[in-house]
């Protein structure tokens, strides 16, 4: 994107601070936040948040989309802060790893054009994850939404990322929130069937949101959003399963196992790595978490649970504030985290 006239780049505010800035892209939204370079963590950020999510195209996530919100919502936020140009930013975005490309193509040169930012992190969403909930320490992190993804690091170049699930719901994200709904919805059907492994509670639950099931399957298989419809039928499960249903119960159990398999699959070995689980996904409550901490302690019983610190964004400012400083630890990635100096495009 071209350079308004009269910008200077980096010419942001007229606040003698460098900031930072931080970007999560995700599928339930884009949100964004400024803060001085120096001062991290010691104020809250300027902060601005859009509910509908940036557009995925035949070039997979759409550059344009993503900066004609961003860039004049960061110089807005920029004065708002009292920054002076942005020493670094981080943009965390699901989906980055495998359908960044024209991110990778667009941004450096349309932020650098724009702000001039001495150092620009790509990173897919599970790392500003990692980076919200654990900071710059080794351990594992569970992010979990509609989806669900897993990813550790001993903070060395040899040990690098690891990296479990987060393959969609098609072919993965088990224990997520779409996961748990279709389950849901599988033994809805079964009990509408009269099959062995159905639930009359979640049957119930099914034709109170969506209607009677026999037209779920023609209301639900052309929708685009469909992990998101599936997930939004998840606190039903977890509401039948703190009501004792017996067959909700064993989907969040099964749920709790793969997050715990996932967990497992990236965990630094040694004793005393931090796990924590971040994500709108345990909003669910205790039927999920109950059984999660069982599932973890029995698979990683030399780890240290960890309560997340903080969110993705929080994650992607972590990642900015270390870049500005010099003193960012965790590995780059050419796909998980990118690191580049930006030129004007």
């Amino acid at each position: 994107m071209g350079e308004p006239a009269g910008r200077t780049p980096g010419a942001l505010g007229s606040g003698p601070f460098p900031g930072v800035l931080g970007i999560d892209s995700g599928g339930s939204g884009l949100r964004i936040a400024v803060a001085r370079a120096d001062d991290t963590g010691a104020r809250p950020p300027a902060a601005r948040a859009w509910d509908e999510p940036v557009r995925t195209g035949p070039s997979g996530i759409d550059a344009e989309d993503l900066l004609s919100r961003l860039l004049p919502a960061a110089e807005e936020l920029g004065r708002e802060a009292g920054v002076h140009g942005f020493a670094a930013v981080c943009v965390g975005a699901a989906g980055m790893a495998t359908l960044g490309e024209d991110l990778r193509a667009r941004l450096p040169g349309a932020l650098a054009t724009a702000f001039g930012p001495h150092r620009l992190a790509l990173a897919a969403d599970a790392v500003t994850a990692y980076a919200g909930a654990l900071g710059q320490r080794p351990g594992a992190v569970v992010a979990a939404g509609t989806g669900m993804i897993a990813v550790g690091t001993d903070l060395t170049a040899a040990g690098g990322w690891r990296r479990a699930d987060g393959w969609g719901h098609l072919l993965g994200d088990c224990g997520g929130g779409a996961w748990i709904g279709r389950a849901g919805l599988e033994a809805a059907m079964r009990a509408h069937d009269g099959r062995t492994g159905g639930s009359a509670a979640l049957l119930a639950r099914a034709e109170a949101v969506f209607g009677p099931v026999a037209g779920l399957p023609g209301a639900l298989y052309p929708r685009a959003d469909r992990p998101a419809v599936l997930a939004s039928f998840a606190p039903e499960v977890a509401r039948c399963a703190a009501e004792e249903d017996a067959v909700a119960l064993g989907i969040l159990r099964a749920a709790a196992g793969h997050i715990a398999d996932a967990a497992a699959a990236v965990c630094p070995p040694g004793a005393g790595a931090a796990v924590a689980c971040t994500g709108g996904l345990f909003g669910l409550g205790e039927p999920l978490l109950g059984p999660l901490r069982e599932a973890l302690a029995e698979r990683l019983p030399r780890a240290r649970p960890t309560a997340a610190a903080g969110s993705p964004l929080d994650g992607a400012l972590t990642i900015a504030a270390a870049l500005a400083g010099d003193r960012l630890t965790l590995p780059a990635d050419t796909k998980l985290l990118q690191i580049t100096r930006p030129a004007p495009g």
